[in-house]
C-alpha cells in the first residue's frame, strides 16, 4: 500500500461519493490527511486469535491504538467508520458470540466511529444467524449506525443481506465483481458482488441510481486485468442478455 496517498490524490472529489482510508496507526492518519483524505476507517475483530493475527495485537490493544488513532482524527475533523472482522465466526476460534460482536462494536461507537460494519470474514453465517447477531448489536446501539459486510464463501451473502434489510440495514458492503478475500482463511472468496447487491435492492423496490450496464462492463473490465473469472451472478446474466 505503499503508493495510497498517490491514489487518494488522484481520485476526483464528488458529492454523490465518499471514499474511506483504513489506517492502521497515527503515522497512516497523518499520510492520508496529508494526501486530502476526509474519512477513515478503523479495523478491529470480535475474535482474539484474529486480532493477533491480522494486527498483530489483542482486542484490547487494538483499542487503545484506536483510541489515539480517533482522538487525532476528530482534531482534523475527519469521519471514522468502524469494520468488525469475524461477527458469526473465526478461523481459528470457531463459533464466535453475539455478545462480544455487541461489546467489540458499542466501544467503537463510543471511540466516534459514525457506523460500524459487521463482517462476516469467512463467509459461514446464515440467515437466521445474520438476523439474530443484528439483533444484538442494535440492542447495545442504534440499527442506523450499523452496516454489514458479507464474503460469498458458502454462498450466503445475498441470503444474508436480505435477512439484514429486514432487521432494519440499510447500508451493504460490497466490491464490484466480488473482489477481494482473506489472506487467513484459506477458501475464503471476496466479498459480496456489488452488481449482485444492487439487482437484489432494486428488486425490492429501492433506487440506487446505479447504471447496471456499466457496472458490469467495469467487473467484466477488471476481473480481466486480473486474470480472474467473473464471478456476479447478476453480471454473467446482464451480460449474456446484452448478447442476444
Amino acid at each position: 500500500m505503499a503508493d495510497s496517498s498517490n491514489v487518494i490524490k488522484a481520485l476526483k472529489d464528488s458529492l454523490s461519493t465518499k471514499y474511506t482510508s483504513l489506517v492502521p496507526n497515527e503515522k497512516g492518519l497523518e499520510l492520508a490527511y496529508s494526501a486530502g483524505a476526509k474519512e477513515i476507517a478503523i479495523f478491529g475483530a470480535a475474535s482474539e486469535a484474529f486480532s493477533q493475527k491480522n494486527i498483530n495485537c489483542s482486542i484490547d490493544k487494538s483499542f487503545e491504538n484506536f483510541a489515539k488513532v480517533t482522538k487525532l482524527a476528530k482534531q482534523f475533523n475527519m469521519a471514522i467508520r468502524g469494520y468488525v472482522s469475524c461477527v458469526v465466526a473465526c478461523p481459528y476460534e470457531g463459533k464466535i458470540s453475539a455478545d462480544v460482536v455487541a461489546s467489540v462494536s458499542e466501544r467503537m461507537y463510543d471511540l466516534g466511529c459514525y457506523e460500524i460494519s459487521l463482517g462476516d470474514t469467512i463467509g459461514v453465517a446464515t440467515p437466521d444467524e445474520t438476523r439474530n447477531l443484528i439483533r444484538k448489536v442494535s440492542s447495545a446501539i442504534p440499527i442506523g449506525n450499523l452496516a454489514v459486510h458479507f464474503h460469498d464463501t458458502y454462498g450466503q451473502a445475498i441470503a444474508n443481506i436480505y435477512a439484514s434489510i429486514l432487521e432494519g440495514i440499510s447500508v451493504v458492503d460490497s466490491s464490484v465483481a466480488g473482489l477481494g478475500g482473506c489472506p487467513y482463511a484459506a477458501g475464503a472468496s471476496g466479498n459480496v458482488a456489488t452488481e449482485d447487491v444492487v439487482y437484489l435492492v432494486e428488486g425490492l423496490g429501492y433506487y440506487t441510481g446505479i447504471d447496471m450496464p456499466a457496472l458490469v462492463d467495469t467487473g467484466r473490465w477488471i476481473s480481466s486485468q486480473l486474470g480472474r473469472p467473473y464471478s456476479s451472478k447478476a453480471g454473467q446474466a446482464i451480460h449474456a442478455k446484452s448478447l442476444k
